[in-house]
């Protein structure tokens, strides 16, 4: 490939970002509000003890 060459996608994107310039800023607060959270150390030291312990094999189980 040429060096100069930009993909039809690529140019869509630039020309998206340069129309919408706050579009970066809207996806890191996404993020942020879905994914990027403080845990609760008690609250996962908590689930982590009440975890039970799954069968080796679980489709053929002792009767």
């Amino acid at each position: 490939m040429a060096n100069n060459y930009t993909s039809e996608l690529t140019q869509f994107l630039t020309q998206y970002k340069t129309d919408h310039p706050d579009t970066e800023a809207d996806q890191r607060a996404g993020r942020f509000r879905l994914w990027d959270k403080d845990l609760n150390t008690e609250q996962q030291d908590g689930f982590r003890a009440s975890k039970i312990a799954q069968d080796p094999y679980v489709y053929y189980q002792d009767a």
